[in-house]
């Protein structure tokens, strides 16, 4: 494995652990269709809220915070991935939030993780 991408599994673990001890049950992870991939699917402890999360991992912000990276142009292709991953688990209605875990894996430092909840 590619050190950029044990780098993302990493700070998608960390992720998956925060968003956990909040709460929220993973549906899918990593969840890949013709289009792209989602990160994180959960939802509320409630079941009333589909949580989307994107995940941003960097080991330093040397070209910037991890979160800069979800542009306006990555929040469209969340969405849009985000109809497809419904229509493939027949879901026709779910109050949708969408989410950023920005995960900073610094060389000999413990993970930080910033949440930012409804980010786009």
């Amino acid at each position: 494995m590619a050190a950029k991408d044990e780098l993302g599994r990493r700070g998608e673990d960390v992720a998956v652990q925060y968003l956990q001890g909040l709460g929220l049950v993973v549906l899918s992870r990593n969840w890949r269709c013709r289009d792209g991939e989602l990160d994180v699917v959960a939802t509320d402890a409630d079941g009333e809220c589909l949580v989307v999360c994107e995940v941003k991992t960097r080991s330093g912000t040397r070209f910037g915070e991890p979160a800069e990276a979800v542009t306006g142009r990555k929040a469209a292709r969340i969405r849009r991935l985000t109809h497809a991953w419904l229509a493939a688990h027949h879901v026709r209605w779910a109050e949708i939030r969408f989410d950023v875990c920005a995960v900073l894996i610094e060389p000999g430092r413990p993970a930080t993780l910033q949440h930012y909840e409804a980010a786009f």
